[in-house]
């Protein structure tokens, strides 16, 4: 099974495999998980990535919103350097085409906020 590819995205919608979202969602090495929110809102905790973290791909990007508004947590970041997941964390535009470039060669996973 290959990975998903991110074919669009723009604010508050995203295209993955041809099925489109327009809510926030999670994307792991072998499938999509719809329907992501946060506990905080705008607020990434270890908790929030808990299917991330059980999934351990080698790399998660992070899309932090069309202007960067969702924050990522010094324990997230802790979270993430124990179970060995390179963080990248960028504006949602960007983080899809970094994982759009990753993925082929990667177990990567994106957690994606597709508003603000």
């Amino acid at each position: 099974m290959s990975a998903p590819q991110i074919e669009a995205y723009r604010f508050g919608r995203i295209v993955v495999d041809g099925q489109s979202y327009t809510k926030d969602l999670i994307i792991l090495p072998d499938r999509v998980l719809a329907g992501w929110w946060r506990q905080e809102g705008h607020i990434l905790t270890p908790d929030d990535l808990k299917s991330v973290l059980s999934a351990r791909p080698d790399v998660l990007v992070v899309g932090q919103g069309a202007y960067g508004r969702m924050r990522i947590t010094a324990k997230v970041q802790q979270a993430l350097k124990e179970a060995n997941i390179d963080l990248i964390a960028q504006s949602t535009k960007e983080a899809c085409q970094t994982y759009n470039e990753l993925h082929e060669r990667r177990a990567v996973a994106a957690a994606l906020h597709l508003t603000c």
